[in-house]
Order: structure tokens, then C-alpha cells, then sequence
């Protein structure tokens, strides 16, 4: 039994031995056939993960593929629709004012918000639906003209379709936050295969980003051209917050070059607003498309008309034309002003606050010290007193003016060229900084003039006040003094202060006709007295 077991054993675990003629047992001759299928099964597994790393790798791929080819699709389908009637600006623009976000439910006196009516509004709807094509715009004026009012009117005309707007920002990241959001760009930052990249998304600069975002909307806007035959506009409001430095200038060259090229060939109409002069100056050196559109304070006849109908819808108030006429010479046709003064129930007395308001911004900005301010604060105070002699100038130019006023009734608001009032100042950097701070403004022909009519009413004001001008004069008499203590430099001879003396003495030089000062201290000088 155990030589059974011991030969199904065998049989079992692959030991067999065969029986030969002899009757003796030999092992079985499998080594040569196992040797022989080694090779086999290696290039099988191999060509069994071959196969597998092919279907694998093929598929990654023509996933990855088929998903860059969508996300790019996905990234023009969603800028095209940030461009589709009702735009997020003007949902903003209806919840502040509290009424309905669409133009068909709006009733006719609710649309009359905005109660006054610009001449320049029909160039601005012009320009915001499609019409008015081939160039880009400047739209320049002082803060509170009805700049923006008047795009937001365009806009809500044809519903923000094929318009986006965004407000600048100087710090370029906001700017480029703001740009994407305008636009429903994510610049790549929503991409799946970042996650595979060793760079992070955000691993560039503002303006790189920016310029990718416009290769994008330029592609958008190709389509549209081809499918409706008008261009795109993209508004940029407040541009002058960008600041006058290297990224500011960069990013502003950027912008006015896009704007040439798009202009050239109808794609984008781009739309600049801004408050300050000194985007104009820099638009205009590499300006060949650019159409500067200037909004100033409204005439006085429609001033009045505007605020007499408001009155009378609002108040059910019959206003005089003695009253209306002293509210447009106290703040002018300014909008801002106006809307507040319409608003109210005592018109002048709410003038008078505005005034008030405008001159202690003015004082609080550049109020003078007089003689004996410390030396501590000349810096500042050369600011402020070249701010007070320009507020004088303007103030006696005013007297000469009041002899010849203007036709229609207007405020003739004295102003001065800018080189000129440079010279007047004695600097050449502060006006910029005048402007920014809406104390002066630059108007679009170079010329300087006191901000609204509240400010030049403020100036005369001040300037009228008793003993304004020689406290002006002793600031800047002070100053000249702690300049030229700046420049001097004094020497104490000890020997002085002892009681000694000095004799100075002019003698002929080593050279022909050269004079020359010999010091002489006081022992040597009476030698020389006794000789």
C-alpha cells in the first residue's frame, strides 16, 4: 500500500517516473518542455501589459484630448454668453435704484430716472449699440457730469446685449479679477489639467493674463462680426484710478494697443472713462483712433428746464425763475449738484451746503500756515500755497471775466492754460495731483479751471476773506526762508568769538588782473599796520 500511495503521490505533485522495459523506475523527461515555455509565458506577460499600457495610455489620452478640445470650447461658449442681453452691471445699477431689472415690465415713469436728457447721449448710444463703429472712445469730464449715467442709459436701451463693463482698479490683480468677471474668463484657473502641472494657475503676471483674456474675446468677437455684423463693446470705467507708474503705464499701453487694432477692423469698440487729464495725455502719443468725447456742467436754459420739471412732477412745486436762476448760479449745471438741489425741499439752502462743503475740502486739502509754521512741514505747505496762488489767479482773472458775460447766460468760469498755470504756480508736477483730487480741473483743450462752480465760488470766498493775502505772502516768504537756510551754511571763527579780529585784505593775484582776499588774524595785522 505504501508503494501505491507513493506512486499517486507522485502522479499527484508531478514527480512521475515512467516504467521502463527493465521494470525500473526513471524520472520523467519534463525539464526540456518547461524550459522550452519559459520564454512563452515572458512574451505573453509582455506583450499582455504592452497591450494593457497601450489601451490605457491611449485612453488618457484621447480623454485628456477630447476634454482640452471642450474646455476650450467651453471657455469661448461662456465669454459669448457674457455678452448676451442683461448684463450683471445693469442688475446692479436696478437694485440700487430700486426699480425692475428689465426694460419691457418698466413703466414710463419709472424709466425716467435719469430726468435730464445730454446732448451727447445720442453719440453715446450710438457708439454702445454697434452703431458709431471704426474707432474707440475717451470719455473725459469731470467726476459727477453724468459720465457713467448716460453708458447705462445706452445700455439699458438694448439690454446689455453684446456690451461688458467693469470698473478699473490701480492694483492689476483687481484689475484682472474684475476683467475676468466682465468677460465669465477664469483664465485657466477651473482647467482640470492644472492639477498635472507643476506651476500653479496663478503662476504669471496681471498682464499676461489680461493679454490672454483678449486673445480669447478677440475670438468671440470674429464670430459675432461673421454672424451679426457688429462689433462687441467693452467699457472700461474709472480708468484714471490706474496709477501713473511703470505697471500703470504698461497696462494702459496694453489696453490703448488692443483698442487700436480691434478699432481698425470693427471687432471691439473699447470705451474709455475717466475723470483725470492725464490719461489723455498718455492715450494721445499713440493715438490714431481715439475720439475724446468732452462732458461738461449742462447749459444754463437746460439746467433750469430740467430742474423746473422736476419740481413740478415730484413737489408739485411751481418753482420761480428768480429761484431757478440763483440755484444754476450758485452750482451751476453740475448733475450731481443738481440732483441733490432737485431732491430737496429747501433748493438754496442745500446749495449753501454744497458750497460749505467744497470749501472746507479745499481749506482741509491746502489751507496755508503762514510765518510761523515749522520747517517740518514745507513740503506740504509748498503743495497748499501753490494751490492758494492759482485759486488767487483764477479769483482776479474772475474780476475781468464778470465784464463780459456769455449769450446764453452761462457761467463763464474762468480758466487758464496749463503751461501758464504752471508758471504761475512755479511747478510743474502739483496740478496732476490737483486733478486727481477734484480740486482743479484739466479740461480736454489743456486749459485749467477751478473744479465746478461750487469750488470757484469756495475760492472767492476764501480769497476775499481779510488778510488772505498777506498771510499767503508771509507762507511763501517763510518758505523762501527755510530754503535759503537750506542753501547757507554758516562758519563761526572762535577767534571772533574770543574778541579776536581779522583783517581782509584785497591784493593782486599771481595772475594778470586777478584779485584775490587775504585774511589776516589780528597779531599779523598789526605787524603788517606797523610795516
Amino acid at each position: 500500500m505504501c508503494a501505491d500511495w507513493f506512486q499517486e503521490d507522485e502522479k499527484t505533485f508531478g514527480l512521475g517516473y515512467s516504467q521502463e522495459q527493465n521494470g525500473s523506475k526513471s524520472r520523467r523527461n519534463y525539464p526540456s518542455e518547461n524550459e522550452s515555455s519559459i520564454p512563452s509565458k515572458m512574451l505573453e506577460a509582455a506583450a499582455t501589459a504592452f497591450a494593457s499600457l497601450v489601451v490605457l495610455g491611449t485612453g488618457f489620452g484621447l480623454g485628456g484630448f477630447l476634454y482640452h478640445r471642450f474646455y476650450k470650447w467651453l471657455v469661448l461658449h461662456k465669454m459669448e454668453g457674457a455678452f448676451e442681453p442683461g448684463d450683471p452691471v445693469l442688475e446692479l445699477a436696478a437694485i440700487g435704484k430700486q426699480i425692475p431689472n428689465t426694460i419691457t415690465n418698466r413703466s414710463q415713469e419709472e424709466s425716467e430716472d435719469h430726468w435730464i436728457l445730454r446732448e451727447e447721449q445720442a453719440k453715446i448710444d450710438a457708439i454702445v449699440n454697434g452703431t458709431d463703429h471704426g474707432h474707440y472712445h475717451l470719455l473725459i469730464g469731470e467726476k459727477g457730469t453724468g459720465k457713467s449715467s448716460m453708458l447705462l442709459d445706452a445700455m439699458k436701451k438694448v439690454d446689455g446685449e453684446g456690451i461688458s463693463m467693469f470698473e478699473a482698479h490701480a492694483d492689476l490683480e483687481i484689475f484682472r479679477i474684475r476683467l475676468g468677471k466682465s468677460l465669465d474668463f477664469e483664465f485657466h484657473e477651473d482647467y482640470i489639467g492644472s492639477y498635472f502641472s507643476e506651476r500653479g494657475p496663478r503662476d504669471t503676471t496681471a498682464l499676461l493674463d489680461i493679454e490672454r483674456a483678449f486673445n480669447k474675446l478677440e475670438k468671440v468677437a470674429l464670430k459675432r462680426r461673421k454672424r451679426v455684423g457688429r462689433p462687441l463693446v467693452l467699457i472700461i470705467n474709472a480708468i484714471h484710478l490706474l496709477r501713473d507708474d511703470e505697471d500703470g503705464r504698461d497696462l494702459l499701453e496694453l489696453l490703448q494697443q488692443r483698442a487700436e487694432q480691434w478699432a481698425a477692423s470693427n471687432l471691439v469698440t473699447v470705451v474709455f472713462n475717466s475723470d483725470d487729464y492725464w490719461i489723455y495725455e498718455r492715450l494721445k502719443v499713440l493715438a490714431t483712433r481715439m475720439e475724446v468725447t468732452s462732458v461738461t456742467d449742462l447749459p444754463k436754459a437746460q439746467a433750469i428746464t430740467a430742474l423746473s420739471k422736476y419740481r413740478q412732477k415730484y413737489f408739485k412745486e411751481a418753482a420761480t425763475p428768480d429761484i431757478l436762476s440763483e440755484v444754476y448760479s450758485r452750482v451751476g449745471g453740475r448733475l450731481t449738484f443738481l440732483n441733490r438741489v432737485a431732491r430737496s425741499k429747501d433748493m438754496l439752502e442745500t446749495c449753501n451746503e454744497i458750497i460749505d462743503v467744497e470749501r472746507r475740502w479745499f481749506l482741509n486739502q491746502c489751507w496755508v500756515l503762514g510765518m510761523e509754521m515749522d520747517d517740518d512741514v514745507m513740503d506740504q505747505q509748498k503743495y497748499a500755497s501753490a494751490a492758494m496762488v492759482l485759486a488767487q489767479a483764477l479769483v482776479n482773472l474772475e474780476k475781468d471775466l464778470a465784464e463780459q458775460p456769455n449769450p446764453d447766460g452761462s457761467h463763464n468760469i474762468p480758466q487758464i492754460p496749463l503751461h501758464k498755470a504752471r508758471q504761475i504756480m512755479t511747478r510743474a508736477d502739483f496740478i496732476r495731483e490737483y486733478d486727481h483730487v477734484n480740486l482743479f480741473t484739466i479740461t480736454s483743450s489743456a486749459f485749467v479751471r477751478a473744479d465746478s462752480v461750487p469750488m470757484q465760488r469756495a475760492f472767492r470766498m476764501i480769497c476775499s476773506e481779510q488778510g488772505f493775502d498777506e498771510h499767503l505772502e508771509a507762507t511763501l516768504q517763510r518758505i523762501n526762508d527755510i530754503e535759503s537756510l537750506g542753501r547757507t551754511r554758516e562758519l563761526v571763527a572762535k577767534d571772533l568769538v574770543l574778541g579776536g579780529k581779522y583783517k581782509f585784505l584785497l591784493k593782486d593775484g599771481e595772475r594778470r588782473g586777478e584779485k584775490v582776499t587775504e585774511v589776516i588774524w589780528e597779531e599779523k595785522a598789526d605787524e603788517e599796520d606797523e610795516k
